[in-house]
């Protein structure tokens, strides 16, 4: 395993534009004589599986995803990707910004991860957006790559709930007592915050939202200062 850094930085590479040219990466895939294939261009990545035939040539290739990432700043440890719900969900056709914030001890310590406009989930708090912390560690492993969680672990997420350790409690209350019910309160959700449209006001919001939190903390701090005495 290489060291936490050099390993953001190589799973980075599959999420994060070069602006000149596309790139393209290969990596080993678990079943043999296959391979992942990663192009990047213009913030957006794109990877298909490749199946080797007798070790020439390629063939049966399959588009898996295609993200839109944003870099938030000059770093590689905060960043934006769009990710689409799951199908055969109630999700389905919801559209999410995910917030990923790499920690410096990535991979042996799992990203934290955010939904920036709203959903209706029990383990995603409805106001901040935050991921149940236990929900990432109990599934996540220093082998996994930043891929998995757009592909493996949201995906499980909003597909298997799991309301026993809710952060929005309401939603967990109400996927127990009736689940018709919270598919269809879902669903609302997605139709009022999970469009593309909806992604630019989220963030606005949020923005607003931590620029006053700021304000106020720099307000207290002023207020609880202790007055000089006139000399």
């Amino acid at each position: 395993m290489s060291s936490p850094s050099k390993r953001r930085e190589m799973d980075l590479m599959k999420l994060y534009f070069i602006p000149t040219h596309p790139v393209l990466l290969l990596s080993g895939c678990s079943r043999v004589g296959s391979f992942l294939v990663f192009f990047f261009w213009e913030k957006r990545i794109s990877f298909f599986v490749l199946h080797s035939l007798n070790g020439f040539g390629w063939c049966g290739d399959r588009m898996m995803s295609d993200y839109k990432v944003e870099m938030i700043n000059d770093g590689m440890q905060e960043f934006y990707v769009d990710f689409h719900g799951p199908k055969d969900s109630p999700y389905q056709g919801g559209l999410w910004r995910i917030r990923v914030e790499l920690p410096d001890a990535y991979p042996y310590k799992s990203p934290s991860i955010g939904f920036i406009n709203k959903i209706y989930h029990p383990n995603v708090d409805e106001m901040s957006g935050s991921v149940c912390l236990d929900v990432i560690n109990q599934t996540w492993s220093p082998m996994f790559d930043l891929v998995n969680v757009f592909e493996v672990f949201l995906p499980q997420l909003l597909l298997y709930p799991n309301p026993s350790d809710p952060l929005n409690g309401e939603a967990a209350a109400l996927m127990m007592r009736d689940k018709a019910s919270y598919e269809q309160r879902v669903k609302e959700y997605c139709e009022k915050y999970a469009k593309p449209e909806d992604i630019g006001a989220a963030e606005e919001d949020k923005s607003s939202d931590e620029e006053l939190s700021d304000e106020e903390d720099y307000e207290s701090s002023d207020e609880a200062m202790p007055g000089h005495p006139d000399p």
